[in-house]
């Protein structure tokens, strides 16, 4: 009974649940916890999926039925390390190349603007390129433009959160989550609504270092800048629902509540491969 538990709760996990809980908006209001429970979910589809075939193989030893349950927790296990391998590569790739094309047209940092590039264009643009030991925070010259000082610190500070906080890998691993699982289990709404979380989060830490009002003035000004690809953006999606997310009070009690449900909906699967093992130890 444990496996086919744990394969219905790996595939409800993975596709419905996340679908399901990308439209309760009202969840934003609390981005830390909300972000921890998008975690939660996403391990625990993990480990429901892999302990599925490895409690089948546990209860039928080495006959048949568990040399088949070994080989799908193996495909399943080959297919997120792939899935791994392959994002991080290209994502490595094409940051590393952007950031030797910054180095050739973006003005470098000066002692006016440290840390930050500047790309010589009228279009308005503002966002950042991870790296472990060479970030960019990038504008344009349309932005400098375009933007009151503290809009564009605001702006600055949002793009620096972003990389202090390392949000790109958090983005990352969702992305191959969402490449690993088959399309008829995956949901796309897990990566989309994580997107959009750390963008809250992000615009919160600006708001504590310069006030909403700046943070929001600037979304305006830079509503619908582009973003190079594996890079972070100020401009990204939900720019209404963000601007109402900056000044909005305190919700301890929905992130108490949140976070339990995290870490519950990871006790769960573990809870379900562990017992059984125990039991047989003892």
């Amino acid at each position: 009974m444990t496996p086919a538990l744990l394969a219905a709760l790996g595939v409800l996990l993975a596709g419905p649940v996340p679908a399901l809980l990308a439209r309760w908006r009202g969840l934003r209001r609390t981005p830390r916890a909300a972000m921890l429970l998008w975690q939660g979910v996403a391990l625990a589809a993990v480990l429901s999926a892999l302990g599925a075939g490895l409690s089948l193989a546990t209860d039928h030893g080495a006959g048949l039925v568990g040399g088949l349950a070994l080989g799908v927790t193996a495909v399943v296990a080959v297919r997120l390390l792939v899935s791994g391998h392959r994002v991080g590569t290209s994502l490595r790739a094409v940051r590393r190349h952007h950031r030797e094309q910054l180095d050739l047209l973006a003005t470098p940092p000066g002692a006016d603007r440290p840390g930050i590039s500047v790309l010589e264009t009228e279009r308005p643009l503002a966002y950042c390129v991870p790296g472990v030991q060479a970030s960019r925070v990038v504008v344009s010259s349309g932005t400098l433009a375009r933007l009151a000082p503290d809009e564009l610190d605001a702006v600055l500070a949002h793009e620096r959160a972003h990389l202090r906080a390392r949000h790109d890998l958090v983005l990352e691993a969702f992305s191959v989550l969402h490449r690993a699982f088959p399309r008829w289990v995956s949901s796309a709404a897990a990566l989309r609504e994580v997107r959009t979380l750390v963008e809250v989060l992000a615009d919160r830490a600006a708001s504590r270092q310069y006030g909403a009002r700046p943070v929001a003035r600037a979304l305006v000004t830079l509503a619908g800048a582009p973003a190079p690809d594996a890079a972070l953006g100020a401009a990204g999606g939900a720019l209404v629902e963000r601007i109402e997310l900056l000044d909005v009070r305190r919700h301890p009690v929905q992130a108490m509540v949140v976070c339990l449900g995290a870490v519950a909906v990871v006790v769960v699967p573990t809870a379900f491969v562990a017992v059984p093992w125990l039991r047989g130890l003892g």
